[in-house]
């Protein structure tokens, strides 16, 4: 506190020459509550005195000014200030917000990754092997969007798609997942619906019709710049009337994505509404959750003479014009 002396001396001096009216519409000041708003997160930093913390309040808009907080400290005979994190009201007046800054600071955050193309029961099964949610509990959180908000429209269904893969800072121990839910919903209209709204209301295609196909994308599709190509491609097959032949959107249901014997059995499953080797058209639901690359891509396609693709033992694209270069492709590269 001795780095704040000058200034509440300063403050003093001025108290002196104004005489009880200064002191009381200061007095006046610090009681007031504030504009309101939804709560700010603001963390202090070790070594921070109360000067440093009144900028901070400062620029966050939670006081008028720097003076009304020294003033309150002033008055309250000293500050316990502690570093940390703290979840203040724009509402609470400055002697609210010392307070406040007075009482324990929230948990400290762990982080909590959100893998790119993850579905929803990927993540769920992460949360449950990091303890920090009950299995099934995340599942059961985003498998309809009552409850949640959004700028923009939420599907009818499960949530599969909306949930923006990024890593995530959330109190240690449990989590509330729909608090995750609400956050990932947050994210993606921060990444995607805000920076690409204006695009995608000036096409034709439905917000869940680019979600899917993204969701698509980004298991279809390892390297981000070759996804506006597929996206083309496949784009042009739903035009044709044909079947997509996207082998990922086969191993949406499986319990572990990577199970091969069960993914082959899908394959011949043409009863599957999954199985796009059989089934025309998108499918029913976005498989994972794509990126902001991956809803670009299926936002803007490149156009191309192109109608098939596969990919090579080392995951590199190779497209055809027709079914014969698609087939003396296959046998080239062992792809079947």
């Amino acid at each position: 506190m001795r780095k704040a002396l000058p200034a509440l001396l300063a403050l003093g001096v001025l108290a002196a020459l104004g005489g009880g009216g200064f002191l009381w519409s200061l007095d006046s000041r610090a009681r007031a509550p504030g504009q309101g708003g939804a709560d700010v997160e603001l963390e202090v930093p070790k070594g921070a005195n109360a000067r440093s913390v009144a900028v901070q309040l400062e620029k966050a808009g939670l006081i008028p000014d720097t003076g009304v907080f020294r003033y309150v400290v002033w008055k309250r005979g000293g500050f316990k200030l502690k570093a940390g994190k703290f979840r203040l009201s724009p509402g609470a007046s400055p002697l609210q917000l010392a307070d406040a800054l007075e009482q324990s600071p929230l948990a400290e955050d762990e982080p909590f990754v959100v893998v790119e193309g993850f579905r929803l029961r990927d993540t769920d099964a992460a949360l449950a092997a990091a303890g920090r949610a009950e299995p099934g509990a995340y599942l059961k959180a985003a498998s309809s969007a009552d409850g949640y908000h959004a700028p923009f429209p939420l599907p009818q269904g499960t949530l599969e798609g909306y949930l923006y893969p990024e890593t995530y800072n959330l109190p240690e121990g449990k989590v509330d997942v729909r608090v995750l839910v609400q956050k990932q919903l947050d994210e993606f209209a921060a990444r995607v619906w805000t920076p690409l709204e204006a695009d995608v209301k000036a096409q034709q295609r439905s917000l869940h019709e680019l979600v899917t196909m993204a969701s698509m994308l980004e298991r279809e599709e390892p390297t981000p710049s070759n996804r506006p190509l597929v996206a083309g491609i496949l784009w042009k097959r739903i035009e044709h009337g044909w079947p997509l032949g996207v082998d990922a959107t086969s191993r949406y249901e499986l319990a572990e994505w990577n199970d091969r014997q069960a993914f082959l059995v899908k394959l011949r499953d043409r009863d599957d509404p999954y199985n796009t080797r059989f089934k025309k058209g998108l499918p029913p639901t976005p498989i994972g959750a794509p990126t902001k690359a991956s809803f670009e891509a299926a936002l803007k396609p490149t156009a191309s003479e192109y109608l098939y693709y596969l990919h090579d033992a080392n995951k590199a694209l190779h497209p055809s014009r027709n079914a014969e270069e698609h087939e003396a492709l296959r046998k080239k590269y062992d792809v079947y």
